[in-house]
């Protein structure tokens, strides 16, 4: 078991989907409608605004970044003027639309939720919609048990997704077209729920687990070499820094969004880790 991370800021609603971009850890304030951008002194930018809940965050080759515009199931492009529309998720998404990986050809990878989960639903299965760089939009995979925190190995050929309410991470391999085929369980995480996740060089992910108030290092098949325990709950993980080796965690009490606006409880917090950063995102 690992010491409990350092708190690199506070006072946040709802901290989700974070990216290590320049110099500067992104992430989207959730509950607040904004997407901010801090460093390691822990200075703010709030980047844009995104009245329907932001979620994930990535990049086009070009530098424009997208965000994901969750209850309204869009997909925003941010341009000098402002956010546009990128895509149009309501023909693939089941219910709202959560966190995204941008791979380097500009190609969105974006899971939803499948059901009201803060409205006491039954959970169901969803979809993982790929989006091409044109803002066309197809089923990327169907049947997933709330598709979530996603990563791409740094050969760009295994996209690795946590299903939540399935306990797992599954494995895809990734045609030249950004396709997906060939799905297997990659590791079975008994007691997590596996939120956010980030890639390091030795091929271990991190995984946030609310549940279990952690973020956990998971090797291919299932074996876990590190537990970094959170106070509150962990939804969200990234490496960043100058060397790759800062996790990152997004962290609350709660995600209910009338729980974080009563009681603010998020942070981004932070650990050294041995392993830097690898792949996407």
């Amino acid at each position: 078991m690992s010491p409990r991370p350092d708190v690199l800021l506070d006072g946040l609603l709802f901290g989700e989907g974070p990216r290590w971009r320049d110099g500067r850890l992104y992430f989207s304030d959730m509950h607040a409608h904004r997407v901010v951008a801090v460093d390691d002194a822990g200075r703010c930018e709030e980047i844009c605004r995104v009245e329907a809940q932001p979620s994930g965050l990535g990049w086009l080759p070009d530098g424009q970044m997208l965000v994901v515009s969750m209850t309204d199931q869009k997909l925003l492009r941010l341009e000098p003027e402002g956010l546009v529309l990128h895509a149009d998720l309501s023909g693939v998404a089941r219910y709202h639309c959560n966190d995204m990986l941008v791979d380097d050809a500009g190609r969105a990878y974006v899971g939803s939720f499948g059901f009201d989960l803060h409205g006491g639903a039954k959970p169901v299965p969803s979809t993982l919609a790929l989006v091409l760089p044109d803002g066309t939009v197809h089923q990327a995979a169907d049947d997933m048990r709330f598709p979530n925190g996603t990563v791409l190995t740094p050969d760009g050929r295994t996209l690795i997704v946590g299903e939540s309410f399935g306990a797992r991470l599954t494995a895809f391999d990734v045609d030249e077209a950004g396709g997906l085929s060939g799905r297997r369980e990659w590791a079975r995480l008994e007691g997590a729920v596996p939120d956010g996740i980030c890639l390091d060089s030795e091929g271990a992910i991190w995984v946030a687990s609310p549940v279990s108030a952690e973020v956990l290092r998971v090797h291919e098949g299932g074996r876990v070499s590190r537990r970094v325990p959170v106070e509150t709950q962990a939804f969200a993980c990234m490496l960043g820094g100058d060397d790759g080796r800062n996790l990152y965690i997004c962290t609350a009490a709660d995600s209910d969004p009338a729980i974080c606006q009563e009681k603010p409880s998020g942070r981004i917090e932070v650990v050294r880790v041995d392993a830097p950063r690898a792949g996407l995102p």
